[in-house]
C-alpha cells in the first residue's frame, strides 16, 4: 500500500499515547518515555516562556508542546528550561508537523521544523460523528493523507477556516473536530488562495494539533 493511502485501524501503537500526555507536567515520566520513542538520543527543547503559556519546541522531531501554568504560577518571559517550575505546568496542546511540496519544493510550516519522525500516526476519535453517524474509533494517518480523506473518515468538521481573504491571511485551510480535540491544517498550493476550499480536498496535512476534547 502506498504511503498516501488512508488506513483505518483500531490497533494501538506507541503514537496512540499522544493524547494521553495532555495534563502531564514537563518532567512527567510518561512524557519522557514518549520522547524517547521519537529519538535514540536525548533531545533538548527550545523553550519560549510567557506569563500565560510555555512552549517546548522540538524542531528536529517536528513537535511543539504547549504548557499552561496552574495554581497562580506566572512564568516570566525568557526563562530557561532549568528556571521553570514543572509542578505548576500542565500540557494543554500538542502540534505535530509534516512536510508538504509547494512549487516543486518541500517545506514545513516553519523552516526550522523537520517532519514528525513516526508514521503512520494513530489518532483515537469518538465512535460517532455529532450527527450520530458511526465511524472507526481510530484513524491511522500517513504523510500524504489529504483533506478529503480526513473528512471521509471523521465526518464534517465542527469548525474550519484559512484559505484566502482578509480574515484568513496566507495560512492554509484548517478544520477542527472539537469533540475529538483535533485540528488539522493543510499545506501546499491547493490550501491557499482563491478557491482554496474547492481544491483543498487534495491538499496534504501540514500540522495536526491535539487539545483537550470538548463536548458540544
Amino acid at each position: 500500500m502506498r504511503d498516501g493511502d488512508m488506513l483505518l485501524t483500531c490497533e494501538m501503537s506507541t503514537t496512540t499515547a499522544i493524547r494521553d500526555l495532555l495534563g502531564h507536567s514537563p518532567s512527567s515520566p510518561h512524557l519522557v518515555a514518549y520522547l524517547s520513542t521519537l529519538s535514540t538520543t536525548q533531545v533538548t527543547p527550545d523553550v519560549k516562556s510567557y506569563p500565560d503559556a510555555v512552549y517546548f519546541n522540538y524542531y528536529a522531531l517536528g513537535l511543539s508542546l504547549l504548557f499552561i501554568p496552574i495554581s497562580g504560577y506566572k512564568p516570566r518571559s525568557g526563562l530557561s528550561r532549568q528556571d521553570l517550575q514543572d509542578a505548576h505546568l500542565v500540557l494543554d496542546g500538542i502540534d505535530i508537523y509534516n512536510t508538504v511540496k509547494s512549487d516543486g519544493k518541500t517545506s514545513s510550516r516553519s523552516p526550522a521544523y523537520s517532519p514528525y519522525p513516526t508514521t503512520p500516526i494513530t489518532l483515537t476519535v469518538a465512535p460517532e460523528t455529532k450527527e450520530g453517524t458511526s465511524r472507526p474509533s481510530a484513524l491511522s494517518v500517513t504523510r500524504n493523507m489529504t483533506g478529503k480523506e480526513f473528512v471521509t473518515a471523521l465526518g464534517e468538521p465542527d469548525r474550519k477556516g484559512g484559505g484566502s481573504g482578509p480574515s484568513s491571511g496566507n495560512i492554509g485551510i484548517w478544520v477542527e473536530w472539537t469533540r475529538d480535540g483535533l485540528m488539522v491544517e493543510f499545506g501546499g498550493d491547493d490550501s491557499r488562495g482563491p478557491q482554496a476550499w474547492e481544491r483543498g480536498k487534495d491538499a496534504p496535512w501540514r500540522v495536526i494539533s491535539f487539545f483537550t476534547s470538548k463536548t458540544k
